[in-house]
């Protein structure tokens, strides 16, 4: 008995947690001071859509890919986003959540310890080309490490 509870128990906290990933929300949380601005602009607060609107759109990918070259992305991540000095962005693991909406935080607001907020000069509709460019790359066959920790 006790382990049908903790199954439906489960269940639930997992339903609530995936109803939470999947809804729209604003971003109030960032403080500048905490982050590299590129361009030194701070990027707008703005409300990050659950779904990629380019999700699959190849002519937004390639677009996505152009900017990856132009905001100098291969210059840490290298050409094919294997990574060189900053984490690889094919392997599929990522320090700060996997989702469409998590990597566009990512890039738009940038983290602490080195990925620039490129949000204050890049509008929402390029950061989301650039995550469907990034999802468009082939995880590579085998994978050199088996987790951040």
């Amino acid at each position: 008995m006790n382990a049908s509870v903790a199954l439906v128990a489960l269940a639930v906290v997992s339903l609530a947690v995936a109803g939470r990933q999947a809804s729209d929300r604003p971003v109030t949380t960032v403080n500048p001071e905490q982050r590299i601005l590129a361009g030194g602009v701070a990027p707008p607060v703005v409300t990050i859509k659950a779904v990629n609107p380019y999700a699959g759109d190849q002519a937004s990918a390639e677009q996505g890919k152009a900017l990856f070259r132009m905001m100098n992305c291969e210059g840490c991540h290298s050409i094919g986003g294997e990574g060189s000095w900053a984490p690889s962005v094919i392997t599929r693991r990522w320090r700060y959540g996997g989702t469409d909406a998590a990597v566009f935080e990512t890039i738009f607001y940038g983290r602490p310890r080195g990925m620039p907020a490129y949000g204050g000069i890049l509008p929402p509709e390029a950061t989301w080309k650039l995550v469907t460019f990034l999802r468009s790359l082939p995880p590579p066959k085998a994978v050199p490490t088996q987790s951040w920790q």
